[in-house]
């Protein structure tokens, strides 16, 4: 049975301290839409702001019911932002950009075709030509975007982009947490939903404030990409990796071990002369192996026993049924 939507678009727009934005944002969305007479809703998330963003959100909202607002009491961040502007998205498409004017809403109505008539799942955008600093950005994302194509196999050139547009059905079966927004498409792809492509979109210098970007962000979505790569991998099988991994390091360090007592034993029965066992470094790394190698195998018996008696060990997106 078909899903029914109150709205043809959802715009979840997430929000921390962009107070002078703001009016701004908001006519250009309003100007571009009402020129494709699109209905929508607008969901500003504001994210614990303490520059009056959310008044400025209030103001607005009383003067067009179209506009819609979450505030949180802290900064919780961008995925819980995001979640949450999910959670609450009544439209078949739902659109997400960021609050600093540098994404374009001239590019929502062909993202929103994309979709509606070419059958993609998400739609996300690609900053061919960036105007942020090379040395502080442009460079780090280049890295970030080409480990990320790597590892998740999609071949996206800008993955972090904030402009994107999904089917509502994505964002309905995916759960963005930590700081997984970076990795919403890989999320996606995860979910079963593999029409995923991009879109070349224009990027505008940021007018107003400062980047919230800094190399402590880069690092930790390096961490968060390898942490969701292992999860989607071995999330429901976790002893295939430490069980794996502790077998051919007890292996490893067993044989050495037995290689080096058996040289030794040859050695004294041809009355050559010999190192005892114990005296060689390679017996205790040897030892060392056989010891972690234990350890990892009972700790992936251990996470099996726990994935075992998870909850959502049967949690399955189906995508119909008869």
């Amino acid at each position: 049975m078909a899903q029914e939507f109150t709205k043809d678009l959802s715009i979840v727009v997430s929000i921390y301290n962009e107070v002078e934005s703001l009016t701004e944002l908001t006519a250009w969305i309003s100007k571009v839409m009402d020129r494709e007479h699109y209905d929508y809703e607008l969901i500003m998330v504001d994210d614990g702001s303490r520059d009056g963003s959310w008044e400025k959100i209030l103001e607005l909202a009383s003067s067009d019911s179209r506009i819609r607002g979450i505030s949180f009491r802290r900064n919780y961040g961008k995925s819980a932002a995001l979640y949450c502007g999910f959670e609450a998205a009544q439209g078949r498409v739902v659109v997400t950009m960021d609050a600093d004017l540098q994404d374009s809403p001239e590019e929502i109505p062909e993202m929103y075709r994309m979709i509606t008539e070419q059958g993609y799942d998400l739609v996300s955008g690609w900053k061919q030509h960036r105007k942020d600093n090379k040395l502080t950005k442009n460079l780090p994302s280049k890295l970030y975007n080409a480990t990320a194509r790597l590892i998740t196999g999609l071949k996206l050139h800008d993955m972090n982009c904030g402009l994107k547009a999904y089917r509502n059905e994505v964002v309905k079966n995916i759960e963005v947490y930590g700081e997984m927004h970076r990795y919403i498409p890989y999320l996606a792809k995860n979910a079963g939903f593999c029409k995923i492509t991009e879109k070349p979109v224009h990027h505008q210098k940021r007018k107003y404030g400062k980047s919230k970007f800094g190399i402590s962000r880069f690092m930790n979505g390096f961490l968060d990409l390898l942490s969701l790569w292992f999860l989607s991998t071995f999330g429901k099988k976790p002893m295939h990796f430490f069980g794996l991994t502790g077998t051919l390091t007890f292996l490893a360090g067993g044989i050495i071990a037995l290689w080096l007592i058996i040289d030794k034993l040859v050695s004294q029965a041809h009355g050559l002369r010999f190192r005892p066992v114990t005296d060689q470094p390679l017996f205790y790394l040897a030892l060392v192996a056989l010891i972690v190698g234990i350890q990892l195998f009972l700790s992936g018996f251990i996470a099996e026993m726990i994935s075992r008696s998870s909850s959502d060990r049967n949690h399955y997106n189906i995508r119909s049924r008869f």
